[in-house]
């Protein structure tokens, strides 16, 4: 037979694929941890999408591509009058949950916000209800949201685990497609084949760059990133359901395959060998660990690695607040994670390239006892020239234990140490914050703080009687899983 040919036998599906497909087909969710913290998280990032509703930035992307589009059993946008299909729909309410960057986070050898996927999961499941609704059968319940919600974080969380997207420059929002195409097929009523098909077109997308997330290229894509990328899942989802083929060797494929075109290549950081492909590895099955160990954003709208730094800098605050002049220097301790992110010198151009700067997020709290969303804003910015005198005085060091603690599956710490330095040659004592409010850690400090979060959120956008009734059904675990999914979304209309 001649060289010139490839040889054309069709493979199996790749493993990593038969995995995600098996796991979202037969594994129950059991664990009243994790249903518990689902609702939780429910409840936050829902609250994180209405708080960014009052930013015209964020709104401005929001509504059908042709206006005026009227759907039937159209999937509504928390907050808005909207009802959209739910391919725009998963983008809208992905939009709007991730803007502040406010919402939960999993840290690992790669990061990412797993509530991301309810961007598609609750246009799925709203949609999907009420077409079940108008053919007289019964809607689906929250419960199946919360067990959506349940496994897309655990999708995106056990892959990032010990494989690192963002060492050979590709963004974690890859990880949302792959867990909402996988959980919103099954929503569907897709079998182990159309599930297959609708995760190996996830992957064969690649994925974005994340040049948009780092200096000097940081900007608003950040912000609507992951809807656009749980969006994407919902339309190759239904394309699935249509029959569309999968392609079932597109990680492995010699030369064609995700490995050798993306996972394989060099940069600065990391140093591949030309001739060595890498693949994923994993250290544990799928299960529910990873929203048991999930990550909420309560005190801060910030990036995560810098969230212990605020809280020390709050703390700090009253000690410096009327010796910022003085002050000669800042030493921020740190980890090696929060160094190749967010640390960052010279002219900030814009609110997403100041909510993902280390020394920006320490410096407001330093100055003004604490870090909102309004913090971020231009006005804000050009009206405090303080904060940039206090981001030039500031020394990022890498604490070898912090980097070590933060990747340990026992500890998980994303610890930040800052101590203040006078020009007299005093100093204050060096405050550090190894484990943020949101952390597993802290559960019993951190709920009650993020359900008050989650009534102040309410609060910007409906009146009290309403906040008031869509409050108590988000407390209580089983009047909410039973609650039909478009009841659920009746609630957070505006008429």
């Amino acid at each position: 037979m001649s060289a010139n040919v490839d040889l054309n036998n069709r493979p199996d599906y790749d493993q990593v694929i038969q995995d995600i497909a098996d796991y979202v087909l037969n594994f129950k969710v059991e664990s009243q941890e994790a249903l518990d913290t689902a609702r939780n998280c429910l409840m936050d990032t829902l609250g994180c999408g209405l708080l960014a509703l009052r930013f015209p930035e964020c709104t401005k992307h929001l509504g059908p591509i042709v206006q005026g589009t009227v759907v039937p059993n159209g999937a509504r946008v928390p907050g808005t009058s909207l009802s959209l299909d739910p391919v725009k729909a998963a983008w809208d309410i992905g939009c709007i949950i991730r803007w502040l960057d406010y919402n939960d986070t999993w840290l690992a050898a790669e990061w990412g916000h797993p509530s991301d996927n309810l961007g598609g999961i609750l246009a799925v499941a709203d949609h999907l209800s009420q077409v079940r609704l108008s053919n007289g059968e019964s809607p689906m319940t929250m419960r199946e949201v919360l067990e959506s919600m349940v496994m897309a974080h655990e999708i995106q969380g056990v892959i990032a685990l010990e494989n690192s997207f963002n060492r050979v420059g590709l963004c974690h929002v890859l990880l949302v497609r792959v867990a909402s195409v996988a959980v919103v097929t099954k929503m569907m009523g897709g079998d182990r084949e159309q599930i297959m098909a609708a995760i190996s077109q996830a992957w064969v997308d690649g994925s974005a760059l994340r040049t948009y997330r780092h200096a000097p290229n940081a900007g608003s894509r950040k912000s609507w990133a992951a809807g656009d990328a749980t969006s994407r899942a919902v339309r190759l989802a239904d394309m699935s359901m249509r029959g569309e083929m999968g392609i079932p060797g597109v990680l492995t494929a010699d030369q064609w395959g995700f490995y050798d075109v993306s996972f394989s290549k060099t940069n600065k950081d990391q140093a591949i060998k030309p001739d060595t492909q890498r693949q994923f590895s994993f250290s544990q099955d799928y299960g529910t660990y990873v929203m048991e160990n999930v990550l909420f954003k309560i005190s801060f709208p910030a990036e995560f690695h810098a969230q212990t730094a605020a809280e020390a800098a709050v703390t700090l605050h009253p000690l410096v607040k009327n010796r910022l002049a003085e002050i000669d220097k800042i030493v921020i301790r740190t980890h090696e994670s929060a160094i190749r992110i967010i640390s960052k010198s010279g002219p900030l151009a814009n609110a997403a390239d100041r909510d993902h700067c280390l020394q920006y997020m320490a410096a407001v709290p330093l100055a003004f006892g604490n870090l909102i969303a309004e913090h971020y804003e231009d006005d804000f910015h050009a009206a405090n020239p303080i904060i940039d005198e206090l981001r030039n005085k500031m020394e990022i060091v890498e604490d070898k234990r912090f980097t070590a603690e933060y990747l340990e599956s026992d500890k998980r710490s994303i610890a930040n140490a800052i101590q203040v330095f006078f020009k007299d040659g005093s100093s204050t004592e060096e405050v550090v914050v190894e484990y943020p409010v949101g952390h597993r850690r802290r559960r019993e400090e951190g709920i009650p703080l993020l359900e008050q979060k989650f009534k102040n959120n309410l609060a910007t956008r409906f009146p009290n009687h309403q906040c008031q009734s869509i409050f108590v059904l988000c407390k209580n675990q089983k009047a909410l899983e039973s609650t039909p999914v478009n009841r659920f979304m009746d609630l957070f209309v505006i008429a």
